[in-house]
């Protein structure tokens, strides 16, 4: 479960203060907050494609996201590239997977 990302304030932050990782063609950036739950925001620029092509591209990626295990605490930002309509879903949820644990080993590899 999470709660999507919505002001322009919110995503400005997790971009400047957030660990960045890119798989596929998928890129995660997730910024430590304070506990509670995992907050998320959906970016498909027009690279991706029309509207048609970027709302899919978004729901891909949301419907990926309820898949995964999401580490509470975080602000995440997923962004897409074309590749993510033309990769088979079980491939989008790994990417997934594997760049939110790749972030999360950088960011505790920081605290230490």
């Amino acid at each position: 479960m999470f709660v999507s990302l919505r002001s322009p304030a919110d995503f400005l932050a997790v971009y400047r203060t957030g660990t960045r990782s890119r798989k596929g063609g998928l890129l995660v950036i997730q910024a430590k907050r304070d506990d509670g739950i995992p907050r998320l925001g959906f970016v498909a620029g027009k690279k991706v494609g029309n509207a048609v092509q970027r709302n899919r591209a978004k729901r891909r990626m949301r419907e990926a996201a309820r898949r995964v295990d999401l580490p509470s605490g975080f602000d995440i930002v997923l962004v897409a590239t074309a590749e993510v309509n033309d990769a088979a879903f079980p491939t989008l949820v790994d990417w997934l997977s594997d760049l939110l644990e790749a972030n999360r080993m950088k960011i505790e590899g920081k605290r230490s």
